[in-house]
């Protein structure tokens, strides 16, 4: 009685147990970027903000090349990031996903360590490290490469992309360790019985059956990267700012609260733009969740 009532409302028991997340996603998630777009075209006042509605925070946008500069740098940034991140986790995710029972656990564990901690305390670790007196510059100096501490190692572009690669290594390792755990060794056991080499077994059969899980941790480095704040704002000095720190600087500082809703709504745009071409090229489901069949 009570599932025909059901069938013939159009609401089943599970869709049901949906409705609290969606309501939750829309109050929580929603909800606030949708307030964030209208308060973009508000006008800010030394009085506060005016709901008067106003085009003068885009134009802004337009109007100072420094946006499209620091936009633009932010991609690149996040581009070179997700490829840095890609070279050091693949080899990572392939020695854990050979390793066998408690090894591989241990491995798992040791990976998950350092992401236990803040992530601003991660990132402040880089400070003592990477600084004229820090441990990279001492090291140098007691090999005797260099005769001087180096300013160039900190507050700078270079500086972010250590930070950014570190502080993400466990979002690009863990997708494609997963993607490699599952495949089948029977498959690589047929290549090497059919004569393929190491390299020929890892391009032909390993790597393709492993798309999902890169597809998956670079989407998730780039979106972590686009959006960072902590990292620049600490490493990064006047050259290695990204676009979150103008945001903020718009919120905390300059108290244009439209201004910094508009440079939100830009960047969220962007990068959503950049992520559907990236899945037009490699397909939806390949980008995400893998082909199937």
């Amino acid at each position: 009685m009570t599932s025909s009532k059901s069938s013939r409302s159009g609401w089943s028991p599970g869709a049901l147990l949906v409705v609290p997340a969606m309501l939750w996603l829309a109050v929580f998630a929603i909800g606030p970027l949708i307030f964030f777009a209208c308060v973009s075209f508000w006008t800010a006042s030394v009085f506060g903000l005016s709901s008067d509605l106003t085009f003068k925070s885009y134009q802004s946008l337009i109007d100072e090349p420094v946006y499209a500069r620091v936009l633009w740098q932010t991609l690149r940034i996040a581009l070179i990031t997700t490829f840095l991140a890609l070279l050091v986790s693949y080899p990572l995710a392939m020695f854990i996903a050979r390793l066998k029972g408690n090894k591989r656990t241990l491995a798992v564990v040791l990976l998950f360590l350092p992401f236990w901690t803040s992530y601003v305390v991660r990132t402040f670790v880089w400070l003592p490290m990477l600084g004229r007196t820090g441990l990279v510059n001492q090291a140098l100096m007691a090999l005797g490469i260099i005769d001087k501490p180096l300013d160039a190692l900190l507050y700078n572009e270079a500086a972010v992309y250590v930070g950014l690669v570190y502080v993400y290594t466990l979002y690009m390792t863990l997708p494609i360790y997963l993607s490699l755990e599952k495949i089948d060794r029977s498959l690589i056991e047929a290549a090497y019985d059919l004569g393929a080499t190491p390299f020929q077994t890892f391009k032909r059969v390993v790597f393709p059956l492993s798309l999902p899980g890169v597809w998956s941790g670079c989407t998730m480095v780039f979106l972590l990267s686009c959006g960072a704040y902590v990292t620049p704002q600490l490493l990064g000095g006047p050259s290695g700012q990204m676009f979150g720190n103008i945001i903020a600087s718009q919120f905390l500082n300059a108290n244009n609260w439209p201004l910094g809703a508009a440079l939100s709504v830009v960047l969220m745009a962007v990068v959503l733009g950049c992520v559907y071409l990236a899945s037009r090229r490699f397909g939806f489901q390949r980008l995400f969740v893998g082909e199937r069949g």
